[in-house]
């Protein structure tokens, strides 16, 4: 087969393609399963703020303050 765009819309399709040669099968070409979802992020600031509080990070006011002269 010289056109590839053919086999590549089939195999987009979700088509399994046989090659055969006096319908002995030589082999198979079979569409690549969908790609792995991405992992859920957890709520970072929700898991900040259950363990320090309302209250800034320890440090944070100097790191404020510091920022503050430049």
């Amino acid at each position: 087969m010289r056109d590839t765009r053919q086999l590549k819309a089939w195999l987009r399709a979700g088509k399994t393609i046989e090659i055969r040669e006096r319908d002995h099968v030589l082999g198979r070409i079979v569409p690549g399963g969908s790609p792995p979802k991405p992992h859920d992020w957890p709520d970072f600031a929700a898991r900040t703020k259950e363990i320090f509080g309302e209250g800034l990070l320890p440090g944070t006011d100097l790191l404020i303050d510091e920022r503050g002269r430049y």
